[in-house]
């Protein structure tokens, strides 16, 4: 350390420090200002890139959300299209009864009608049967004894006694 005090240039100090402080300098406005620059730059950067990425994040929260209401509509439609469809088919169901069954009234109202005509067809063919057998007796009775009227009362009532009406 006595060697450096001794050999102690002021001249050589002096333009040493005049290098270093125009070295500084220098530094200072070509490297250290880029430097800073591009590290405010790449700060800037960085800082924009997170805010962007929390923007994103905000924004996809939102989709789901979205999305999420969607689904929650969409599955609100298709349970009131199945409800609706079930009523529907319930509808169609008791339509299709409810004509079912005024088709068999009417079948079975068609069916009385005809067991009704039917019906009185066989009084009128039983009446004309009735006639002719009365007729056929009237007959028999007027030849067997035409002259005796007790006879014929008593032959009358008998064979009216043996012919039975439903």
């Amino acid at each position: 350390m006595d060697k450096l005090i001794n050999d102690f240039s002021f001249g050589l100090f002096f333009w040493q420090a005049l290098i270093l402080l125009v070295l500084l300098f220098l530094l200072r406005k070509y490297a250290w200002k880029p430097i800073l620059d591009s590290l405010n730059n790449r700060e800037e950067g960085i800082k924009d890139a997170l805010e962007s990425a929390e923007a994103a994040r905000k924004e996809m929260q939102n989709l789901q959300a979205d999305n999420e209401r969607i689904l929650n509509e969409a599955r609100a439609e298709r349970d009131g299209m199945l409800k609706e469809a079930r009523q529907l088919k319930e509808n169609m169901i008791a339509d299709a009864k409810a004509e079912a069954q005024t088709e068999a009234d009417k079948i079975v109202a068609q069916a009385q009608a005809t067991i009704a005509s039917e019906k009185k067809a066989a009084i009128a063919d039983l009446k004309s049967q009735v006639a002719g057998l009365s007729v056929e007796i009237a007959e028999k009775v007027v030849r067997n004894e035409l002259a005796d009227k007790k006879k014929q009362l008593e032959l009358v009532d008998s064979m009216l006694g043996d012919v039975t009406l439903n």
